[in-house]
């Protein structure tokens, strides 16, 4: 068992945060389209905090991404690293993450976050960074539009419309349910925005959410209790 280590060189300012999205916006690929949807396997990551105990817990679940079957996952406790700052999510979630995804037992494959990646306003979200740090394919599959606008996509699963930054398509709105709101799905690293919509709808076959940010949620969950009732912060993985 082992804490999360913030690497000692982490910004703890919003200028010094800001600075480094600048600075690694440009490794971001945009050319790969990334693995095919319903091959190989699929991770989510997701976290949770505590903030009244300063602890934070991420989880990264893998899948068959055939199947949707759990076939590994980890989990990674330990002290905030960032405070919560809109637009800098990353600051605050990628050391936990890191660790999470590091505890596998072996290659995630394509990784999808609960949040943005090109549908941020410095264009670098939380799954633009997480796959420039690891080299992964990585898209963001959002709850929200967070600052961006779209008109609503058709009522029936599969509809989609551009999110938009002026005139710039950052992301899409996809529906996933019938009649249920959409998800916005943005490309993050190594993966095309047609490619992540595919994906997001391969992993969607009975809810809203994509099954790997269901899983890893409900992941997370359960190590921060698990870390809140011990009253220490730990690192732990299992493989199914």
């Amino acid at each position: 068992m082992t804490t999360v280590e913030i690497p000692e060189d982490w910004p703890t300012t919003e200028a010094q945060a800001r600075a480094a999205q600048d600075a690694l916006r440009a490794r971001v690929v945009l050319d790969d389209e990334g693995p095919a949807p319903g091959t190989g396997r699929v991770t989510g990551v997701d976290v949770a905090y505590d903030d009244e105990r300063d602890l934070v817990a991420a989880a990264a679940v893998v899948l068959d991404a055939a199947t949707l079957d759990v076939v590994a996952q980890a989990t990674a406790v330990g002290r905030i690293s960032f405070p919560y700052v809109p637009g800098l999510l990353a600051f605050r979630e990628l050391p936990a993450v890191l660790a999470a995804l590091a505890a596998l037992p072996g290659p995630p494959g394509l990784v999808v976050c609960d949040g943005y990646g090109r549908a941020h306003p410095r264009r670098f979200g939380l799954a633009s960074h997480l796959g420039v740090l690891t080299g992964l394919p990585v898209i963001g599959v959002a709850k929200n539009p967070f600052t961006f606008t779209c008109d609503p996509p058709g009522p029936r699963r599969g509809a989609s419309t551009p999110l938009l930054d002026g005139t710039e398509e950052v992301g899409r709105a996809l529906r996933t349910r019938d009649g249920v709101k959409p998800v916005y799905v943005s490309a993050g690293h190594r993966v095309g925005l047609d490619t992540a919509c595919a994906h997001t709808l391969a992993l969607t076959p009975a809810y809203r959410l994509p099954e790997t940010t269901r899983k890893a949620d409900a992941a997370c969950r359960a190590a921060l209790q698990e870390a809140v009732t011990r009253q220490a912060p730990t690192s732990a993985y299992s493989e199914s």
